[in-house]
């Protein structure tokens, strides 16, 4: 070599060269071999010269090449190739077939040449190639960027490299002009596995791929389960690809999804392992006898296409030998002693704590970006992928359909559009559905290796279902019918009802709905992966992911039995609102509305039925059950919505609503109405509830009607005519003796005299009204004359009685969920904290309260003024920088937070300086808000 040839440093790309054969072209051609290795010698130079290449060494037939770029040594390894095989040889005996092996590695010139072991590496990848064939290494695959025009690498797996004890994958170059068939590398030993290489990057599942892991090291036996679409063979399979170090004889994968017999499993695996039948033996046992003294990993994919046969061969195997393991992939075990059955989890959808973004969105994040070009999704998407991911319950089938029709939606429209989950995730796709099953078609075609070991092929029904993974996943609708044709007719049916229920539900919830005993077919969807069983600590619940439950409601739809079950659901529904209300002694109890929280997936449901295609009245009935419910998390709007959709349900159908009944709704309407915000809608719900209520004659109904009609008024500023009608409701309530029914009107005239100063008289009227409360379990936990004492006591500068009522009032609310009322209570909290010097703690709970508030749309009430003038005179106190910034601190407090806080407060008493406790003369009361009556009164016995 010449010592002005420049050598590339750092990252290098090797390539050797040789003739295939040499020595025997040589003794063949004799005295003409010398010119064609000559002429050899001058095409690989002018290739050499035309890419940069720098020529080390040239011994005999063998080339040793340098490159500083590994698409120019790729380039130059083509072009040499194309040049050797269209060059005109003398004879077709005397061309050279010459193999080329290339790696890249660090690499530094010392003296003219490279002392380095990514030198020997690549000597040993062009030793493991053919004549005519290009081989190069992983590391050479990674960095050529572009590839030549027409040109690919195909994956050869992973080969031991003689003198080095890891394993290299190896690609071969596949190009217009270049041979593409060539036997097994030429290796210190065979493919390690034949694990398939995937063209999709894998993402999350860390936790997950841990486990398993072990579960396989630790047991011959493991069974991944999981509903189709959950990503069972693509975990297997990245999870195999980490253990091919640790089986020398191999890693193999079989589809048993691909066997159209059952006597045929057995080949199916004998045929990955390169066996062939022997005469007179059966396959099982010659594949037995094989695997026995091996330790390797067989991968048995999809084995509920055939489970009988998988679990007899997978008996065998084991029990042949005890270097054998094998990770089954199904969607039902097998039942086999020391089979150890993991179930696999959708991925997460909930973000980690390090503040990522979920397994779950960072799959839909990828696929999205592929199928737009490589455009990652706006950030401005991400509640919206969020939304997308948690309807898709982290199925990973699902997420990578969803990802497709981004490519003509965006994010928001997709996911409004998943209440059709299957119409919209299969969209586009035509749906796999078998044909007919014909008997006697003598045209079907034959499977080959049933052919050849004389089984009779399967017609065309069994054949639709043993279809590949890729046909199977195209649509949910045929990855969801594979399982489901797999199905007795109890199950079937069991499946198809439980689609009703939006969330799981426990074991005599199924057994109300069905009016039977759903244990066996319940268990055989449990064992499916049909239906996922969760076992907690006061029993299993069961639920279905949300794509099996719309294939589901398909199959109740077209079974005919929709509105049976739909009806029955409702009537469910209404059994579990009354549930909520009593005790275990089925007595009633303090109404918590956090009981109700679990109920409202399934309430929607039933109200959906209700308004699209069951009875309106029904559905009247669930909406006041939730009538609270609404108003104290913020959903007024959406109560108001059933209400209008029943209200339609009514004119389409005629039903017949007694008058009560639609006077109790009309009075809902009238109060979400008030709550959203939509006064003249409040004001004309409430005529038309007092309109029924005196039509129905019934009293306590009417006084509760007539009891709300100060609401609107006071919501329209006009306090004197609610305060009329106020006195008036309760004079007549009490002649009536339905003074509970009207103890909202108790209240609002309360408020209404705390208002304009009346304070006394407010505190009577509360201290008449505490037994009545506490006698309604429905009112009790809201804690009303607490709350309002505590406003008197504000008013009053009387911070102790103020602290008491509050606290007790707080507390209550936030025991029994009334998050809604527990706003005022804190907005409360923060005048009786400004009124004791506490001005931070003050801004804080203003904060706090404002965004709750806020975030739950609903609107000031009666107090909101005076809430606006007692932050204004914190604001003018502490300053305006003080101010926003505690202000700020509050508005990032949940709920809980802020009524933790507001509950830590100190007790007056306890106070350094307390007036109660200090020596001398009891010290005055701190200022006094701006109220008529000055007087200091304690109110803890009003």
């Amino acid at each position: 070599m010449s010592p002005r040839i420049h050598l590339p440093s750092g990252l290098v790309t090797f390539v050797f060269t040789d003739i295939e054969g040499s020595t025997r072209l040589a003794q063949l051609l004799g005295a003409d071999y010398r010119p064609v290795l000559r002429e050899h010698r001058r095409l690989l130079r002018r290739t050499i010269a035309a890419t940069e290449g720098a020529e080390l060494l040239t011994e005999g037939d063998s080339f040793f090449l340098a490159f500083g770029d590994a698409t120019a040594a790729l380039t130059a390894c083509l072009t040499a190739q194309r040049a050797l095989a269209s060059h005109e040889w003398p004879t077709a005996d005397a061309v050279p077939r010459v193999r080329m092996g290339l790696h890249t590695g660090w690499a530094e010139p010392r003296d003219g040449e490279y002392v380095s072991p990514e030198v020997h590496r690549a000597a040993r990848v062009a030793a493991a190639a053919h004549g005519g064939q290009v081989l190069c290494s992983g590391s050479t695959a990674r960095h050529v960027e572009p590839l030549p025009p027409g040109a690919s690498l195909l994956d050869l797996g992973l080969h031991r490299l003689r003198g080095f004890d890891d394993r290299e994958r190896l690609f071969q170059l596949v190009a217009p002009g270049l041979e593409r068939k060539f036997p097994r590398p030429r290796t210190a030993d065979a493919t390690a596995h034949n694990l398939p290489t995937p063209v999709t990057s894998f993402v999350g599942r860390h936790a997950e791929r841990a486990e398993l892991r072990r579960l396989v090291e630790t047991h011959r036996l493991v069974t991944v389960l999981g509903a189709g679409g959950a990503g069972k063979t693509r975990l297997a399979v990245e999870l195999a690809v980490d253990l091919v170090e640790s089986h020398p004889d191999g890693v193999w994968i079989v589809d048993v999804a691909a066997v159209t017999d059952p006597g045929l499993v057995a080949f199916e695996v004998a045929a990955v392992l390169g066996l062939r039948p022997e005469p007179g033996r059966p396959m099982v046992d010659t594949l037995v006898e094989y695997a026995a003294a091996r330790r390797m990993l067989v991968l048995l994919d999809t084995c509920d296409a055939q489970p009988a046969a998988s679990a007899d061969v997978i008996s065998r195997l084991l029990a042949g030998g005890v270097g054998v393991r094998v990770l089954a992939t199904s969607r039902e075990s097998f039942g086999l002693p020391g089979e150890v059955v993991w179930r696999i989890p959708s991925l997460s959808v909930d973000p980690p704590a390090d503040g990522a973004e979920s397994d779950a969105v960072a799959l839909l994040l990828d696929r999205t970006a592929a199928a737009r070009g490589g455009r990652p999704p706006d950030p401005s998407e991400s509640a919206d992928l969020r939304r997308v991911v948690r309807r898709l319950d982290g199925l990973p089938l699902a997420i990578e359909l969803a990802a497709a029709r981004l490519r003509v939606l965006s994010v928001g429209q997709l996911a409004e559009r998943l209440d059709d989950v299957l119409g919209t995730l299969d969209a586009g796709r035509e749906d796999p559905d078998p044909p007919p099953v014909e008997p006697g078609r003598s045209d079907d075609p034959r499977d080959p290796v049933a052919t050849a070991v004389g089984l009779a092929s399967p017609g065309p029904g069994v054949r639709a279902v043993q279809r590949p993974a890729t046909e199977r996943h195209l649509t949910m609708q045929a990855t969801v019918t594979w399982s489901y044709r797999t199905l007795g007719p109890r199950a079937a049916r069991l499946l198809r009802w439980l689609a009703v229920f939006a969330g799981p539900v426990d074991l005599a919830t199924v057994e109300w709905l069905l009016g039977d005993d759903p244990l066996d077919p319940l268990s055989v969807l449990v064992d499916k992966s049909m239906v996922l069983a969760e076992p907690h600590a006061s029993g299993s619940t069961y639920r279905m992911l949300d794509p099996i439950r719309a294939y589901a409601a398909r199959r109740l739809v077209e079974a005919g039995e929709e509105r049976s079950a739909r009806n029955r659901h409702v009537a469910w529904s209404r059994h579990a609102l009354e549930r909520a209300h009593l005790g275990p002694d089925g007595r009633p109890v303090t109404l918590s509305l956090y009981a109700l929280d679990p109920l409202a997936g399934e309430l929607r449901a039933a109200l959906r039925w209700c308004a699209t295609g069951g009875s309106a009245r029904a559905g009247l009935r669930l909406a006041g059950g939730l009538d609270q419910w609404w108003r104290e998390r913020g959903l007024a709007r959406e109560g108001r919505l059933w209400l209008f959709r029943l209200y339609g349900r009514i004119a389409e159908t005629g039903e017949r609503i007694p008058e009560a009944e639609l006077a109790a709704a009309y009075h809902m309407h009238s109060l979400h109405a008030g709550a959203d915000g939509e006064f003249a809608e409040e004001l004309r719900y409430s005529q038309r509830a007092e309109a029924a209520a005196r039509q129905a004659g019934d009293a306590g109904l009417l006084a509760r009607v007539l009891a709300g009609r100060a609401a609107p008024l006071v919501d329209m500023g006009q306090f004197a005519e609610a305060e009329r009608i106020c006195r008036e409701v309760i004079d007549w309530a009490s002649g009536q003796e339905v003074l509970g029914d009207a103890l909202f009107g108790v209240f609002s005239l309360a408020e209404l005299l705390w208002r304009r100063g009346a304070l006394d008289e407010a505190a009577e009227l509360l201290g008449a009204a505490r037994p009545v409360e506490a006698a309604r379990p429905v009112e009790r936990g809201r804690r009303s004359v607490d709350m309002l004492l505590g406003m008197v006591a504000l008013a009053r500068g009387d911070l102790v009685a103020a602290h008491e009522h509050l606290q007790v009032a707080l507390r209550s609310r936030m025991s029994h969920g009334f998050h809604g009322r527990a706003c005022d209570t804190l907005n409360a909290m923060a005048v009786r904290c400004a009124a004791g010097g506490d001005g931070l703690t003050a801004a804080r709970l203003f904060g706090a309260a404002g965004a709750i508030r806020a975030s739950m749309r609903c609107a000031p009430g009666i107090y909101g003024g005076y809430w606006a003038q007692r932050q204004g005179e914190l604001r003018r106190e502490l300053g305006d920088a003080t101010f926003d910034g505690a202000y700020g601190e509050g508005t990032e407090l949940g709920l809980e937070e802020a009524a933790a806080l507001a509950l830590a407060v100190e007790h007056p008493d306890l106070a350094v300086g307390s007036a109660r406790f200090a020596a001398g003369p009891a010290r005055v009361a701190p200022r006094q808000p701006v109220t008529p009556d000055r007087r200091r009164h304690h109110t803890g016995h009003a």
